[in-house]
């Protein structure tokens, strides 16, 4: 069987956090059951910070921003316009190979990074996915361009990634994001000089994590994936939002 694909809400269309978990537990309980398959919700966020079980208090909003606690792995992030998130719902054909779902999704990432001559990489002892910088004391630090988190429950999975396309930086500048105190965050548009929408990019992402995650869930990557085209109303046929 292959791997189904969503597209919940992409711009204008911004998808409440609460309105988006509520979905992935309610797919993740059919997944399950057996009565759906596996399937990645891809959207576009209305702004919001999220922090996962690591989070410390001083990573929070130096304003007193809201923030919403959440079940993944990882510490603070932002979600919002700009930023295309993915959230697989898979069942693992063995729920041991944790690091390699995770590794499958920072491949995808990458490969899509590459078609606009950017070089995302891993960087051992972060999540997600990286920009280096020059090593340079004073020159461009490394750069966080896609968070990864995640959570495996009775073996499927659910969170996922969040890419920057074409968000606004600052929110980043007010968290300690991720926990990390000596980095950067970027973007697609920011790298290339020009703007790079969800929109842009959800295509390749989807053909990516099909193919890279086939092996790990049984789906043949040969398959193509179903897709809902995103007609001139901005929301796919079938969304489920």
């Amino acid at each position: 069987m292959a791997l189904e694909f969503t597209r919940v809400g992409l711009a204008p269309h911004y998808v409440d956090y609460s309105a988006g978990w509520d979905l992935q537990q309610q797919l993740h309980r059919q997944v399950l059951e057996g009565s759906s398959p596996d399937t990645v919700l891809l959207l576009e966020h209305t702004p919001v910070y999220t922090a996962g079980r690591r989070t410390e208090r001083h990573e929070r909003p130096f304003d007193g921003t809201a923030v919403i606690n959440v079940d993944r792995g990882g510490k603070l992030t932002w979600h919002g316009p700009g930023q295309l998130v993915g959230y697989p719902i898979l069942r693992l054909a063995d729920p041991a190979h944790v690091k390699a779902y995770v590794a499958a999704l920072e491949a995808a990432v990458i490969a899509v990074l590459q078609e606009y001559g950017i070089t995302g990489t891993r960087i051992e002892g972060r999540s997600g996915v990286w920009l280096r910088g020059d090593g340079q004391p004073f020159g461009t630090p490394d750069r966080k361009i896609a968070a990864v988190g995640i959570r495996v429950h009775q073996g499927v999975t659910m969170h996922g990634f969040s890419l920057n396309c074409s968000n606004d930086l600052s929110p980043y500048s007010q968290i300690i994001a991720c926990g990390i105190t000596d980095a950067g965050t970027t973007s697609i548009s920011a790298e290339t000089g020009r703007t790079v929408s969800p929109a842009d990019v959800v295509d390749r992402i989807e053909s990516e994590l099909a193919a890279r995650t086939a092996e790990l869930t049984g789906t043949t990557p040969t398959e193509l994936p179903g897709r809902g085209a995103i007609p001139a109303d901005g929301r796919p046929k079938g969304a489920l939002l």
